[in-house]
């Protein structure tokens, strides 16, 4: 009896092992099965272009509030970034309702606002509403007080609002969130921080409530990176590891989306310059800490004269069936907003 009992429990730790993921690594069977519930090899076309020609539409945030979809998108106008709010009936066709963060005088985030709303559900075909925590919602943006495209040393900030789906100015009346100047900035992010993402994770795989993935540059890593920090109550931030969760030494990976497929945490986002061109990437995790590349073809690449330059800056979800993939595009039509899709809407 003693025999047959240490036989079934060696029997059932080694199903267990076989089974269970290796240090967190998401099997690439696993991870061709993402690339096809994701991949969207339709082409829509353009969605949202700014009227003025001369100014450049970027980074689009989809969510959903009282049946009607929204998108926060940049605006560049030359002296730098601005936040827009546009509204759509069926994700194809976008009007703009206004603008939610403007330039200011004489604060530390005067030329660029570029934001992008936070605590978005993340449950792949879910509802894609936002959390109002502590009655408010919440946005994290790109901040400096420098003239020009992302110029200067860019900061963090964060910015709150009791309404979400109006042309109204949010709060920025904070100091900034994370900064390169921090004295516990990492290596590959004192030099400057870029786009930032942030979710809640409701498991506390790091511990937190609250995770924030942004990319930023370093002195000596002059290079864009993927990196984490992580939050208890969306004010107080600190940073995540030592290391990128995602880089190349080279070129930029940045842009962070994050999905959650059955127990598989999927993140979008975008390469550029380490091999030619700006593409969309993704790679997979079990944890939102370990994450493992998809070594496969690109999920977007350009291939039409409006995004002949770059496609890149994802926002990807999947509604009614449909997975539609939003990408900032850069062509013929200047720098707009694109969408592809798993379906031919064109028809």
């Amino acid at each position: 009896m003693k025999n047959f009992l240490l036989l079934v429990t060696i029997t059932l730790i080694g199903c267990k092992q076989k089974d269970a993921p290796i240090n967190n690594v998401v099997p690439q069977k696993e991870m061709k099965r993402i690339f096809n519930e994701i991949k969207t090899p339709f082409k829509y076309g353009v969605v949202v272009q700014h009227p003025d020609i001369t100014k450049m539409v970027d980074s689009p945030t989809i969510f959903r509030e009282n049946d009607v979809w929204y998108m926060s998108y940049l605006v560049f106008d030359g002296q730098g970034y601005e936040t827009w709010l546009s509204e759509s009936d069926d994700l194809l066709h976008w009007e703009s309702i206004g603008k939610i963060l403007s330039f200011t005088e004489n604060t530390w985030d005067a030329n660029q606002k570029a934001g992008y709303v936070s605590l978005i559900n993340t449950d792949w075909g879910g509802d894609y509403s936002v959390e109002k925590y502590r009655d408010n919602y919440w946005m994290t943006y790109l901040g400096g007080n420098t003239v020009g495209y992302e110029s200067g040393t860019l900061k963090i900030g964060l910015a709150t609002s009791t309404t979400l789906t109006e042309a109204k100015e949010w709060n920025t009346n904070n100091p900034p969130l994370l900064s390169p100047e921090d004295k516990d900035a990492r290596w590959f992010e004192n030099k400057t921080i870029y786009k930032s993402l942030v979710i809640r994770d409701s498991s506390k795989h790091t511990g937190h409530p609250f995770v924030m993935y942004y990319n930023a540059k370093g002195f000596t890593a002059d290079y864009e990176s993927i990196a984490m920090a992580v939050s208890d109550d969306m004010v107080a931030w600190k940073r995540y590891g030592g290391n990128p969760v995602i880089t190349r030494g080279k070129g930029i990976c940045g842009d962070a989306q994050i999905a959650k497929i059955g127990d598989v945490y999927v993140m979008f986002y975008f390469g550029a310059f380490w091999k030619p061109g700006a593409f969309e990437r993704f790679a997979c995790s079990y944890n939102l800490i370990d994450w493992t590349e998809w070594e496969g073809e690109d999920l977007l690449a350009p291939s039409e004269p409006y995004d002949k330059r770059y496609a890149h800056k994802p926002w990807v979800i999947k509604w009614k069936g449909v997975v539609y993939h939003f990408y900032n595009a850069v062509g013929d039509r200047g720098r707009v907003i694109a969408l592809a899709t798993s379906k031919d809407l064109t028809k």
